[in-house]
Parts: structure tokens; sequence; C-alpha cells
């Protein structure tokens, strides 16, 4: 199931983790990381949006990494709120939104997918 396109795909391993940045590296497509949580509410209620740009943009890499799951990563990155999307191409972050904001997620992923 791992690396299928229009699809957000959950990292609950740092394994995981690593292996989808790599991959994501490889092939130079926009990363989306939603680092959510399970008793946040905005991530509860941003998660079915996000699902669906997924769907919408196949040629977008769409993470979700349980920032209590691994807590490892989420301090790597520093993310401090929920939920935190990283937007990451080769490797480097390029963009960050903090908050379910539909809008603002939309547009930042529209304009580092092109």
């Amino acid at each position: 199931m791992a690396g299928e396109e229009g699809t957000v795909i959950a990292c609950h391993t740092v394994d995981a983790w690593n292996e989808q940045l790599q991959k994501g590296n490889e092939s130079r497509k926009l990363i989306v990381v939603d680092f959510t949580a399970s008793w946040c509410g905005p991530c509860r209620f941003i998660a079915p949006i996000l699902a669906d740009f997924a769907k919408k943009m196949p040629h977008v890499t769409f993470l979700k990494v349980d920032v209590d799951e691994l807590k490892s990563v989420a301090e790597d990155w520093a993310v401090e709120a929920m939920p935190t999307f990283m937007f990451l191409k080769e490797g480097k972050i390029v963009d960050k939104v903090v908050g379910a904001k539909k809008d603002e997620l939309q547009l930042t992923i529209e304009k580092h997918a092109k």
C-alpha cells in the first residue's frame, strides 16, 4: 500500500518516515507533511480536506505524522502546534502552514507543486 498516489500516507515509524523522505527526494516531487495528533480537533477537521487534495493532486506526495507516535520526528522538525504542514522539496523546507487553514493550505500546495 505504501507509496500509493492519491492518498495520504501515514508514517508510523521513523524508518517509514525516512523511507518516504528518501523517495520524495529522488522523485523531486513536492512533499506535504501533516503533523497531527489524534486529540486535536482542528487536525480531525482538516484530515478529510487533505485526503481530498491528495486525490486531486497525484503529483504531490502527502504524508501524515502523529506527533505523539513519532515524538522524535516532531522534535527534529520543531513542530510546536497542530496541525502544522511542512512543504518539502528535495529535502529542504520550502514553506510551512500552521493551523487548519484550508484556503492557505491549498494556495501553498499549488504554489510549490508547479
